[in-house]
């Protein structure tokens, strides 16, 4: 379980510095820039990981994991999106539950009988989320959507139920693929995802280059920050999902709450007492779930 706790705190962080480098509303290519860094990054990695493990990419293997890598990059392109219109696109439960449901999901088609504990555990972190979302949206609900244009309150419904799905279709596939069915090593997992992801940089980067929209990586600090941090979520989740896809899948996909409490430290975001009762609700369940996979 050392690796789901890596992951969490890994893309916890992350999604800190995620929304510190993309606070520019007025960078309309802002989220393609995130792309292209982080891409960058994990294809450095991916690299380096190769040698150092002296492991080969193998073509087939990367064709075998596509599925799995366009869920997540779609989904992530989609947050990248999402991030100039936070304090909306946060607000709705669904985008936030997909670990949970892909729990639910993997639980369901694989017929897996696990201890009552387990049970509690993902419906107290279903439970937690669930507060906190529901918080959100009557919050967001009271602002002033007559100076948001009808194209960005459209956005702000639909980029988070397409990043649920998508991110949730992406998690339960590498349950199969990983966990249930071992179709692919951890190994040709990670390098083929982190490949696909850098070939999607590289297009990002050729597209802003013919917008003559200039890269300028050294004002981007905080999403160099993001990517590395993002790079090594992805490496431990992958093999946090070889080792029980369930579990991690509902404890990595609640690192948002970690997100939270940072955000309110280092951001001043206020938190209110029922998100509190939230965050602690999901950090119980969390623990259960730790505790039992360990």
């Amino acid at each position: 379980m050392l690796y789901c706790i890596l992951s969490f705190l890994c893309w916890g962080i992350a999604d800190l510095f995620y929304k510190i480098g993309n606070k520019n509303e007025k960078d309309k290519y802002s989220h393609l820039k995130t792309g292209v860094i982080v891409g960058y990054v994990m294809g450095l990695h991916a690299t380096i990981y190769m040698f150092v493990n002296k492991v080969s990419i193998n073509f087939m293997d990367l064709l075998k994991y596509l599925p799995v890598s366009l869920c997540y990059i779609a989904s992530m392109i989609i947050g990248y999106k999402g991030l100039k219109y936070i304090e909306l696109s946060i607000s709705s439960p669904i985008q936030n539950t997909s670990g949970v449901i892909t729990a639910i999901l993997l639980i369901l088609f694989f017929k897996e009988a696990y201890d009552l504990p387990v049970y509690i555990g993902i419906l107290l972190v279903f439970i937690g989320i669930l507060i906190i979302s529901i918080k959100e949206y009557k919050e967001n609900r009271n602002f002033d959507l007559k100076i948001y244009k009808k194209k960005i309150t459209m956005l702000a419904i639909i980029l988070p139920l397409m990043y649920c799905l998508l991110d949730g279709l992406g998690t339960f596939l590498d349950g199969v693929y990983l966990d249930k069915m071992e179709l692919i090593s951890e190994d040709s997992a990670l390098i083929s995802y982190e490949y696909t992801f850098f070939i999607y940089g590289i297009i990002n980067y050729i597209f802003l280059s013919f917008k003559a929209d200039k890269m300028i990586i050294k004002g981007d600090a905080s999403k160099l920050i993001a990517a590395i941090l993002e790079t090594a979520g992805q490496f431990f989740y992958v093999f946090a999902m070889a080792d029980d896809s369930v579990i991690g899948a509902t404890v990595i996909g609640s690192y948002f709450i970690l997100a939270l409490l940072l955000s309110r430290i280092f951001l001043k975001e206020k938190l209110s007492i029922i998100k509190y009762t939230g965050i602690t609700i999901t950090s119980i369940g969390i623990i259960i779930l730790l505790v039992l996979g360990i």
